[in-house]
C-alpha cells in the first residue's frame, strides 16, 4: 500500500509504461533497483511522533504571551504545516486500510473524491511547510542584520499578511498540482519553487554564517580567552550548518526524483532511482519530526513553556 497520495501520483513518469519500467529496473542492476519495502507501521510511527511534537509547539506558543511575536508565529505556522502533513498521512492510511479490509464500503466516485481532498490537504501542507522554512530564514536574517529596525520592518500586520499569503498560495498551488499532476510544466514549477527556496536559504544562511565567523575571528585576533559571546557565535554557526544540511537531506531526494521524471523518464538508471520513492517520502516525514527540534525546542523560553504544557501547569 502506498502513502502520501499526491506524491504517490508522482511515483513514476506518466509516459513510462509498466512493461518499460520493469525491463528498465531489471536492466539497471537487479537487486538494488527493487527499492525498499518500508512497512506502514514506520509511516504511522513517524506521523504520530511528528503530530505530538508539533502539537506541543503550537500549544506552548499559544499559552505563553511572551512568545506572541512574528518570529514565533512563523514557527507556529511551520508546526501547523508539519502537523497537517502527519494528520493527512495518518488519515489517508486509515482510509485506505478500511477500504482494503472491507470495513468501509464506498462507491468508486466517492472514493476518488475523498482521495482528491486528502491529496490537496497533504500537498498544501507540504508546500506551506517548505514556504515557512523560507519565511523563517528571512525573519532570522532581518533579526540579525536589521536588529534595530526589526520591529518596524516585521510588524504584526505584515506578519499576518505573510502567513495568510503563504496559506492561500499553498492551497491554490496544491489544487492546481493535483488537477494537472501529469503535466511537466506543473512539475517544473514545483522544482523551480524548491530550487528558489534552496537558493534563498543558502544565500541568507551563508551570509549569517559569515557574520558569525567574522565575530569569532575578531575575538580571536584580540587574543581574548573564550567568552559566552564566542560560544554563542559558534553555536549559531553550527545551527545554521545543521539547518541547511537537514533541509537538503530531507527535501533534496524527492525533488531530484521530480527532475528525473522530467529529464529521463525512460532511462534505466532513472527508473532504478524511482523505485526508492517511499524512502524519499520517509525523509519528508522525518523533516516534520526534526523541524521542532531545530526551530522550536532550542528556545529556552519555549522549552520552559513546553514543560508547563506537558505537566498541565496552565
Amino acid at each position: 500500500m502506498s502513502t502520501l497520495a499526491p506524491l504517490r501520483l508522482l511515483r513514476e513518469p506518466s509516459n513510462a509504461s509498466e512493461g518499460n519500467h520493469s525491463n528498465a529496473t531489471v536492466g539497471a542492476g537487479g537487486g538494488w533497483c527493487q527499492g525498499l519495502d518500508i512497512p506502514n507501521e514506520l509511516f504511522l510511527a513517524l506521523g504520530l511522533v511528528s503530530l505530538v511534537e508539533n502539537l506541543l509547539v503550537v500549544a506552548a506558543i499559544l499559552k505563553n504571551r511572551n512568545l506572541h511575536s512574528p518570529t514565533y508565529y512563523f514557527i507556529c505556522c511551520l508546526a501547523v504545516s508539519d502537523m497537517l502533513v502527519s494528520i493527512s498521512n495518518l488519515a489517508e492510511m486509515l482510509f485506505m486500510l478500511l477500504l482494503e479490509h472491507g470495513v468501509l464500503v464506498m462507491r468508486p466516485s466517492i472514493v476518488r473524491h475523498m482521495d482528491s481532498v486528502i491529496d490537496t490537504l497533504i500537498c498544501s501542507s507540504v508546500v506551506s511547510s517548505l514556504s515557512f522554512l523560507g519565511v523563517i530564514a528571512v525573519d532570522r536574517y532581518i533579526t540579525i542584520f536589521y536588529a534595530l529596525r526589526y520591529h518596524s520592518i516585521m510588524t504584526l500586520q505584515r506578519a499576518v499578511v505573510t502567513m495568510a499569503s503563504v496559506w492561500l498560495a499553498s492551497t491554490v498551488s496544491s489544487t492546481v498540482l493535483i488537477a494537472y499532476y501529469r503535466s511537466n510544466t506543473i512539475l517544473l514549477c514545483l522544482i523551480g519553487f524548491f530550487l528558489f527556496m534552496l537558493v534563498l536559504m543558502l544565500v541568507l544562511y551563508i551570509h549569517m554564517f559569515a557574520l558569525a565567523r567574522h565575530h569569532l575571528h575578531s575575538i580571536s585576533s584580540q587574543q581574548k580567552p573564550p567568552t559566552a559571546h564566542r560560544g554563542g557565535s559558534l553555536k549559531g554557526a553550527v545551527t545554521l550548518t545543521i539547518l541547511l544540511g537537514v533541509f537538503f537531506i530531507c527535501w533534496g531526494p524527492f525533488f531530484f526524483h521530480l527532475i528525473l521524471i522530467v529529464t529521463c523518464p525512460t532511462n534505466p538508471f532513472c527508473a532504478c532511482f524511482f523505485s526508492y520513492f517511499n524512502l524519499f517520502l520517509i525523509l519528508i516525514i522525518c523533516n516534520s519530526v526534526i523541524d521542532p527540534l531545530i526551530y522550536a525546542f532550542r528556545s529556552q523560553e519555549l522549552r520552559r513553556t513546553l514543560r508547563e504544557v506537558v505537566t498541565c501547569s496552565w
